[in-house]
């Protein structure tokens, strides 16, 4: 039998701590990717888009931004394993353990919408049919953002490396500019160009007046959960440097670095015509947010409906949005 290693706690966890009431939110706010995403939100997506007068350089577009979100779910969902290994505090595995199992719902929900729009639109156009993995959909920047991730993360599983200042690298890398920033504009663009009510500045352009409510369902589900992956890498970072000693530069630098490779990869999503300033633009502006409160040791972090709010877009229902 395993022996318990913290014996000072009375209770085996905590639930009133950060960590366990992310835990608890996670619970409350489950969604299964096969039942509440309804069958005929995606068979609508698919009718209106072989009924569409949309073009193929923005079919091929939209495909590869879903692609690209399929892989990052992917690939995030193998990348946080080494957290489950150095975290000591149960609260804290077991919120790691509850995101793991969200980003693979995530994964499955993307894979679900490939199948069940994506490749029977091109076939309805006599397109070609693709593959989700088909590397023409992940420019250099987008392969180079997620090694340096996985880089990130696997650090902190060899002798000596499992540092503070590398806890928060790893914590930038993967919850502040994957998940935060790089997601939270993604789902901005789709949500701009796929649903009414577009967010202001958004250039519009023929073909945005196709809304797919299975996919916008979809990533909203998917916002409800990363709100507080966000929420618990932005606090374990304000933590790092607020109690760990961690230079406040070395963040902002890491952050830094990474900008680039998300602008090249927002710069490739969507309609070819759309003027990509605005994406930029709101990266930009997400990652300055989160860098002024991370840095803050008195800072509180915003509560998890903030953290994915699409600004000017319209509302729509999901669990946990209630």
């Amino acid at each position: 039998m395993t022996q318990i290693e913290d014996t000072s706690r009375e209770m085996r966890i905590d639930p009133e701590s950060f960590a366990g009431g992310y835990f608890r939110n996670a619970v409350y706010r489950h969604w299964d990717p096969y039942e509440d995403i309804p069958q005929s939100l995606l068979e609508q997506d698919r009718q209106r888009l072989i009924e569409s007068d949309i073009g193929h350089e923005q079919f091929e577009a939209f495909r590869a931004s879903v692609a690209k979100f399929g892989a990052g779910e992917e690939a995030v969902t193998e990348d946080l394993a080494p957290l489950m290994l150095v975290f000591d505090d149960i609260d804290d595995q077991m919120f790691i353990s509850s995101q793991i199992y969200e980003e693979a719902k995530h994964t499955q929900f993307f894979d679900r919408y490939w199948r069940e729009v994506v490749n029977p639109v091109a076939e309805a156009k006599g397109w070609e049919v693709t593959s989700p993995t088909d590397q023409r959909y992940f420019p250099e920047g987008y392969v180079e953002l997620f090694d340096r991730t996985e880089e990130a993360m696997h650090r902190l599983l060899e002798d000596g490396e499992d540092t503070p200042t590398n806890r928060a690298k790893a914590f930038c890398h993967y919850h502040l500019v994957v998940e935060s920033v790089l997601a939270q504009t993604g789902y901005w663009g789709l949500q701009a160009t796929f649903s009414e009510g577009p967010p202001e500045n958004w250039n519009e352009t023929e073909g945005d007046d196709v809304y797919l409510d299975g996919l916008i369902e979809g990533i909203t589900r998917i916002r409800s959960d990363e709100g507080r992956h966000v929420g618990f890498g932005m606090h374990k970072v304000q933590r790092l440097v607020a109690e760990e000693g961690v230079d406040p530069d070395v963040v902002q630098q890491t952050l830094a670095e990474l900008l680039p490779l998300v602008s090249e990869t927002v710069q490739t999503d969507f309609d070819t015509d759309s003027d990509p300033t605005p994406l930029v633009e709101y990266a930009q502006e997400k990652l300055s947010k989160r860098i002024e409160i991370i840095t803050n040791a008195e800072a509180e972090l915003p509560p998890v409906e903030e953290l994915v709010k699409i600004e000017g877009a319209d509302d729509h229902a999901a669990a946990g949005d209630d």
